[in-house]
């Protein structure tokens, strides 16, 4: 838990660039927030520096790379020191991966609340009270 969505555009050509993405996001979660790594999920995606506009022109007519990462954390569990070493490790990260990142590339920690997000059928808020009860979360 949680959830990570990556989209990013880039003009050269970098060998298992999604792998590479989805091991920066989930390290940075792990390290900086302190999510668990067995849980973290990474979706990567990739747009045409073509199709991506920042501030008029395209990333291909800056020969620029850009990315957009949005994490879902349940709120609470992060302080804003961990949230800004998140955003700045993030960001660090795909600069060094991409190369030209341009520097209106966005990281956002999304803070949901427990009761509305969850995974494998069950809210974060139910795991939360099971785990303080030492009962299992499981609906039977």
């Amino acid at each position: 838990m949680p959830i990570v969505t990556i989209a990013l555009a880039t003009h050269r050509d970098i060998p298992d660039l999604e792998r590479r993405a989805a091991a920066i996001a989930s390290r940075h979660a792990v390290e900086s927030l302190r999510k668990r790594a067995d849980l973290t999920s990474v979706l990567v995606t990739r747009a045409e520096p073509s199709a991506w506009f920042v501030g008029g022109p395209s990333l291909a007519e800056q020969g620029k790379a850009s990315v957009w990462l949005e994490i879902k954390v349940v709120d609470g569990t992060n302080t804003k020191e961990e949230k800004e070493g998140f955003v700045a490790a993030i960001f660090a990260g795909f600069a060094e991966l991409l190369g030209d990142l341009h520097p209106e590339s966005y990281v956002h920690v999304h803070e949901v609340s427990a009761d509305a997000y969850g995974f494998g059928g069950l809210t974060q808020e139910r795991r939360y009270v099971a785990g303080r009860l030492g009962v299992d979360p499981t609906p039977r």
